[in-house]
């Protein structure tokens, strides 16, 4: 048994040698990840071994990778829009775009209009009257999907258009709505004559272990008409009850309705996905003239996700806080920030700005909400407000800043949307449509508990130490 023993304590050790070097030499890492991951893995050697092999990375198969960089050099992109620049450059909001051009290298455009639905149940109601509507192509890509009254009702509007023969196309991720693509429903879909595909599919778990990660999702939010009208925002085609997860129920999302020449860029991003997944060629879709103008909203795509840039929507996001002048508003359901993004908020509460910060009060993971808890007293100290929503799980994901510009779309502030997750949100320029998302935020903190320096100051030493020490960790999580 002696060579044994000294043969398994050989490959251990090298396993263990083996893995903290690439711990400590993979780029793209904050230092306090490489921390986490090297204690982690000297603190208990086999799982932690494991735990890296298995999460530590935000692996895309190489094949993934290249397919992606292809499909994005023959899309091709939209014109630029000179007006929409002028209007920009030179404004305290400007950098904002100018960083998520370098993102997708889409320009922002002018000439869009957008609504904001009244509630999940008015946006699933509109949606199917836009499907309804549609004369040439609809396209739509859900995170979550689910057989209930509204996750049915798109998908009987989904049937009735292409029954009458219009081109549609869905997403469906593979993880998230695994219980409807399981269903007789998905397959009605299909044989109604739709396209429907999975996203990141789950072919083979031990291959997507080694390939990859089985929690690479794409979380997007969309939904394209006819190339001209585009639907983005935080909503599932679920009901906000939520039925999954009823105890955190009424979910309450954002679901905003843009027409004009951003529904094009909308389009790029689903074309991308959809190729990505072996769907057909969409780039022709992308050519010809521009939509119609319907507004004078400015407005930009931003897309990101594991195979495009590392940093990219936590960078949309901290340049966005930047500009903020005079004041910040944020809904979030999942707040788990890295240093940049507490830097930006702190920074920006602490020069003057009027930051708020509103999250629900409970949410469906008790690691994510303990962990969140542990970022508020320094947030408070530096001057951030902070309001926790009671009346359900506050599913939106918006910033306004100085109600002149704002984000809207998927992408929460967490590591999860950060590093793992295929996103899409809008960023906007529009005095008019931002007051009418912060009406919105107003709204939501009228049902909202403020969270005083105190209260978090005379926590139980057990919850700090629980907290912080989840905080700490979060990098793994």
């Amino acid at each position: 048994m002696q060579p044994l023993h000294i043969l398994t304590t050989a490959v251990l050790f090298l396993a263990v040698a083996a893995t903290l070097v690439r711990a400590i030499l993979r780029p793209h890492r904050e230092p306090a990840a490489r921390l986490a991951w090297v204690l982690t893995i000297i603190a208990v050697p086999v799982i932690g071994v494991l735990a890296y092999l298995l999460v530590g990375e935000a692996r895309v198969s190489i094949r993934r990778k290249e397919r992606g960089r292809e499909i994005d050099r023959c899309l091709p992109r939209p014109p630029g829009d000179s007006e929409a620049h002028r209007t920009l450059q030179g404004g305290p909001h400007y950098a904002p775009f100018a960083l998520a051009r370098s993102i997708n290298d889409l320009n922002p455009v002018g000439g869009n209009s957008a609504t904001l639905a009244a509630d999940s149940v008015a946006a699933v109601d509109q949606m199917c009257a836009d499907i309804d509507a549609a004369r040439s192509t609809v396209h739509a890509s859900f995170y979550i999907w689910l057989d209930d009254t509204s996750g049915m009702k798109i998908q009987r509007a989904f049937i009735r258009a292409a029954r009458r023969g219009v081109q549609v196309r869905v997403i469906a991720d593979a993880l998230g709505s695994r219980a409807f693509i399981g269903t007789d429903h998905w397959q009605e879909l299909c044989e109604s004559g739709a396209q429907a595909r999975r996203a990141l599919p789950l072919r083979n778990v031990i291959e997507t272990v080694i390939r990859g990660r089985v929690d690479l999702r794409n979380h997007r939010k969309s939904l394209i008409v006819d190339n001209r009208i585009a639907w983005v925002g935080s909503q599932n085609a679920a009901d906000p009850e939520f039925r999954i997860k009823p105890h955190f129920a009424p979910w309450v999302d954002v679901m905003t309705r843009w027409e004009g020449p951003i529904a094009r860029h909308c389009q790029l991003l689903f074309a991308s996905d959809w190729m990505s997944e072996g769907g057909d060629d969409l780039s022709g879709l992308l050519e010809g003239p521009e939509p119609e103008r319907t507004g004078d909203i400015v407005a930009q795509v931003i897309g990101t996700g594991p195979t495009l840039r590392f940093d990219a929507m936590q960078t949309a996001f901290a340049e966005l806080i930047h500009a903020a002048e005079q004041e910040l508003v944020v809904t979030t359901p999942y707040f788990v920030p890295d240093e940049l993004l507490m830097y930006a908020l702190t920074a920006a509460a602490q020069r003057g700005v009027r930051v708020v910060l509103i999250l629900p009060k409970r949410i469906d993971s008790r690691i994510v909400a303990a962990t969140c808890r542990s970022y508020f007293l320094e947030l408070l100290e530096a001057g951030v407000e902070i309001q926790l929503y009671t009346r359900g799980l506050l599913h939106a994901k918006t910033m306004i800043a100085d109600n002149r510009v704002g984000l809207v779309g998927s992408a929460n502030l967490d590591r999860r949307s950060f590093e793992l997750n295929f996103e899409n949100n809008i960023l906007f320029a529009n005095a008019v449509f931002a007051r009418t998302m912060r009406s919105r935020q107003d709204s939501y903190l009228a049902d909202c508990v403020q969270v005083t320096a105190d209260e978090m100051a005379n926590r139980s030493p057990l919850d700090r130490l629980w907290c912080n020490f989840l905080a700490m960790m979060s990098p793994l999580l």
